[in-house]
């Protein structure tokens, strides 16, 4: 079993992370690889940056065709779509993977996000994906503190004040936090790299992926 998981943008720091947390997670079961995507901004912040990343993002997939799946290892799950209409193979974005997971687990739950500017974005894709309900809030930290710190009393804040059960890690780069995160705040804290990588792998193994009953041909297969 071979997953690839596509970093949208062309931070190598960012792409060593989420190598790490997915070597560990998948602990020799299974082939992953991460890879920066070519021509891409360092990060993705605004749909700017989701176009401009759009054809590294693309070709990547096609020249991948050997993989059983693919991840795509940022929060706001750029050009998800595009990537679904052009393979047969798996696509999980880690955004809706670990928002869908979180709805699953608590009444609510609230994002973490980066950076302020971001929000809107994740507002429209919590929209798309139908998680209004379940959404407490989007809480971006403050800026003093080392970022374990920040986070936590970010996380903190949505728990005690908006009543979130379940904190989703609202961004790639934020990998590892997680169960350090977890231990102190005695909810579940979701990282997106695993919860796409348990998905992708859950649909490997049943032999499913997104259906092509209304698309017709799918360019490139």
């Amino acid at each position: 079993m071979k997953i690839l998981i596509i970093n949208p943008n062309s931070d190598q720091e960012m792409t060593r992370k989420i190598q790490n947390t997915a070597d560990t997670f998948a602990s020799g079961r299974y082939e992953v690889t991460c890879v920066s995507t070519p021509g891409a901004p360092s990060f993705i912040e605004t749909y700017e940056d989701q176009i401009t990343a759009a054809p590294g993002m693309i070709s990547l997939v096609r020249d991948h065709q050997e993989c059983d799946a693919f991840v795509v290892a940022c929060h706001c799950d750029p050009n998800l779509d595009v990537l679904k209409e052009i393979t047969r193979k798996p696509v999980v974005g880690i955004g809706e993977a670990s928002m869908k997971m979180a709805s699953m687990l608590g009444h609510k739950f609230s994002v973490l996000s980066a950076t302020e500017y971001s929000i809107p974005s994740k507002e429209v894709l919590i929209q798309k994906y139908h998680l209004e309900r379940s959404l407490a809030s989007i809480r971006v930290p403050e800026i003093a503190g080392t970022e374990e710190e920040r986070y936590f009393r970010a996380a903190e804040e949505a728990i005690t004040e908006d009543m979130a059960e379940v904190i989703v890690l609202g961004c790639a780069g934020m990998t590892g936090l997680d169960k350090r995160l977890q231990r102190k705040l005695g909810v579940p804290v979701l990282d997106g790299v695993i919860c796409a990588l348990i998905i992708a792998r859950g649909l490997i193994e049943y032999g499913v992926s997104h259906s092509k009953g209304r698309q017709g041909h799918v360019p490139g297969s």
